[in-house]
C-alpha cells in the first residue's frame, strides 16, 4: 500500500516560488495499475519521485509498505563515472540480490552490447532508460514506477518491454506517465489527471484521456 495524505510539494529558488502539488489524498493499493495525465510541467514526474522516496513532500505524509521500483524512464538516478555493470552490481548489493544473476539478466534485457561496460555518462537518454528498465525488472519490486519508458530502443526492445510490463502489472502494482493514451490504456485500469496541483481520479483510462484533453483545449 502507498497512502498519500494531504500532500504539498513546492520549491523555492531564489526568489521564485513554484507550488507543483496541493494537498494530495490517495491510496494505491496491492496490484493496482494506474496511468496519470497531465501536461508537461504538470509536475507528473515531481509526484513520481514522492512515490518513489527519491524526494520528499513539503507537507503532508506518505506511507510507503510495498518495496517500490524508482521511476523508470529517460531520467537517471545511476552514478554516471560506473559503468552500467558496476550500477547494476551496487544494486543488487543493496536489495541483497545475487550480483551474477543481476548482471545476467540486465546485460541480456537492454542489450547495451559493450557500452555495458562503459560509464553511464557515456550513454545516450534511450540507452540509460534501458539500463534503468533492465535493472528495474531485475528486482522484484512490489509497485513498478513507469514515466514514458516504452518509447525507448528499437522496435524488438519496446516488444521485450510490453511484454514484460504485462507480466509484472499482473504481479504487481503498476504507476505509469504517458503522453500516449493507448500506452496507458494497454497498461492501467485507472487514470488520474494532474492539473492545477490537484490529482482526481477516474475509475477508466478513457474517462482520465478525456478529461486531460478537454482541459488542455480550453488553456490553448
Amino acid at each position: 500500500m502507498i497512502k498519500f495524505e494531504n500532500v504539498c510539494k513546492s520549491y523555492h529558488i531564489r526568489n521564485f516560488h513554484k507550488q507543483v502539488l496541493t494537498d494530495i489524498n490517495f491510496v494505491i493499493e496491492r496490484g493496482d495499475s494506474l496511468g496519470i495525465c497531465g501536461a508537461n510541467g504538470a509536475g507528473k514526474s515531481t509526484l513520481m519521485r514522492l512515490i518513489a522516496g527519491v524526494e520528499y513532500p513539503t507537507s503532508g505524509t506518505v506511507t510507503r509498505r510495498m518495496l517500490t521500483s524508482w521511476p523508470i524512464g529517460y531520467g537517471s538516478c545511476f552514478a554516471p563515472s560506473l559503468t552500467g555493470a558496476d550500477n547494476a552490481r551496487f544494486i543488487a548489493r543493496i536489495y541483497r540480490e545475487a550480483e551474477d544473476d543481476i548482471l545476467s539478466y540486465v546485460e541480456e534485457f537492454a542489450r547495451l552490447g559493450p557500452y555495458f561496460y562503459q560509464p553511464v555518462q557515456t550513454y545516450s537518454a534511450g540507452m540509460s532508460a534501458r539500463l534503468a528498465f533492465g535493472i528495474s525488472l531485475a528486482i522484484n519490486f512490489e509497485c513498478y514506477l513507469v514515466d514514458e519508458i516504452t518509447g525507448a530502443g528499437d522496435e524488438r526492445f519496446r516488444a521485450r518491454c510490453e511484454e514484460e510490463l504485462v507480466k509484472r502489472r499482473d504481479t504487481a502494482s503498476l504507476i505509469m506517465i504517458s503522453h500516449e493514451p493507448g500506452t496507458l490504456r494497454q497498461y492501467c485500469r485507472r487514470g488520474a489527471v494532474l492539473y492545477g496541483g490537484s490529482l482526481t481520479f477516474y475509475d477508466t483510462i478513457e474517462e482520465a484521456t478525456e478529461i486531460h484533453h478537454r482541459l488542455q483545449a480550453r488553456a490553448a
